[in-house]
């Protein structure tokens, strides 16, 4: 497994747990928007985290941490993620996934091994619009809805998540988005934020105001929706 990056500790990224977060490197999409440029487009091999180091780390911090959460990137490109993450539970942590649902195959391997205790699954545009919004023209979002069906069954706490981006969805294509993913009991609606690493440009974000209008419209929908990053 290539590790790109390690928060040593976070209060945020794994609800309700004391973890630290691993960022793995690469990704099957586009995103223009995406925040982790240089976890997609620009990854240079020597600047890799030695994963025995990373292990070191998890049986030091054994007493203190809870969990560990992995993101991308996308963690699912990776062929030895359930080796990693097998290592990872050896150890006695829970383990929380953020992936772009493109893989549905892997993720249900991984929910039904028990590998994974918590999921979150970035909901990028309504279904139709996914192609712009990934930066792929031909991209097949079936996949993505074979993830969205999985995790609405409910056999793991899970969340869905969209970072919205004034030059890519209207309040509209926010509550198409809740109406796909109706049942949901949590999905947050991220504020865009320009990290200077973006992968395109042009974009902004819509005021604290607007965010809280789409989420009114959203919440008939999804009762428990809330507002992230605000």
């Amino acid at each position: 497994m290539k590790i790109y990056g390690l928060a040593k500790l976070t209060l945020l990224d794994f609800p309700g747990k004391m973890a630290c977060t691993v960022f793995t490197g690469g990704c099957n999409m586009r995103c223009p928007f995406c925040h982790n440029a240089p976890l997609v487009t620009h990854l240079n091999p020597d600047e890799a985290l030695d994963t025995e180091e990373f292990f070191t780390f998890l049986q030091k911090r054994s007493k203190v941490l809870e969990g560990v959460a992995i993101t991308g990137g996308e963690p699912l490109i990776h062929n030895d993620i359930s080796a990693f993450i097998e290592r990872i539970r050896s150890l006695g942590y829970l383990v929380k996934l953020d992936t772009n649902g493109s893989f549905p195959d892997k993720l249900e391997e991984l929910i039904n091994n028990k590998l994974i205790d918590y999921v979150a699954m970035d909901i990028k545009n309504s279904p139709e619009l996914y192609p712009k919004t990934v930066g792929l023209a031909d991209f097949d979002v079936e996949p993505v809805k074979r993830s969205v069906s999985l995790l609405l069954k409910g056999t793991i706490p899970f969340e869905f998540r969209t970072t919205v981006v004034k030059e890519l969805h209207t309040p509209q294509d926010i509550v198409s988005i809740a109406k796909w993913i109706q049942g949901a009991p949590k999905y947050f609606l991220q504020q865009f934020k320009d990290s200077g690493a973006l992968i395109g440009s042009g974009f902004s974000a819509y005021s604290p105001e607007e965010m809280a209008r789409i989420l009114e419209a959203v919440k008939p929908f999804i009762p428990g929706a809330e507002l992230r990053g605000i």
